[in-house]
């Protein structure tokens, strides 16, 4: 709770930047402005809100950045993980469907569809997904590169409960061409 009220205020200091004020020496600072919450990029909010275990919070900054952005192709992946961490994971698999029917280079997406499949017991597809975002990604990705191994060894030894249980499979994420790993706890 502390986390969200500190996120909020952090939030709303942002919003309290007017106009600027005057330096001593009489030259006018201007401070960075928000003219309002239009100008707030909810893809980035929703980011670090995953990042901070705040998913709830991240699936409503994924909303609005819907909502000012469309339904495209990031935003489809990013409602889509935050779903898959609230436990819906039917509505979770519909929107990264969408999103890699969108763009199917796309790796993040696919990676993440891959971990979706994984949760729903669906290890034949989900390998192939996985090889579908490794291929994409071309094998820059150790996320993947791990999601894949993990997948791989599941499909093998199906009765090895310990695999997924110990090395939980990873989210990722576009950012500015990266890939970011986000807390699988």
């Amino acid at each position: 709770m502390n986390r969200i009220v500190g996120i909020l205020m952090g939030l709303g200091a942002l919003t309290g930047c007017g106009e600027g004020a005057f330096a001593p020496n009489g030259d006018r600072v201007f401070a960075p402005t928000v003219a309002g919450a239009s100008d707030i990029d909810g893809l980035l909010v929703g980011h670090r809100l995953m990042a901070a275990g705040e998913y709830d919070l991240a699936l409503r900054a994924y909303l609005r950045a819907a909502g000012q952005q469309g339904l495209n192709v990031d935003t489809l992946s990013a409602l889509g993980s935050a779903n898959l961490k609230l436990g819906r994971l039917g509505q979770a698999e519909d929107l990264l469907r969408r999103a890699v029917e969108e763009d199917p280079a796309f790796a993040a997406a696919w990676n993440n569809l891959g971990v979706i499949l994984m949760e729903r017991g669906k290890t034949p597809e989900a390998a192939q997904v996985f090889r579908r975002a490794f291929a994409t990604d071309n094998g820059n990705s150790d996320e993947i590169r791990d999601n894949l191994r993990l997948a791989l060894a599941k499909l093998e030894n199906p009765s090895n409960t310990d695999l997924q249980e110990n090395e939980p499979f990873q989210l990722v994420r576009r950012g500015t061409g990266d890939f970011v790993l986000l807390s699988t706890l």
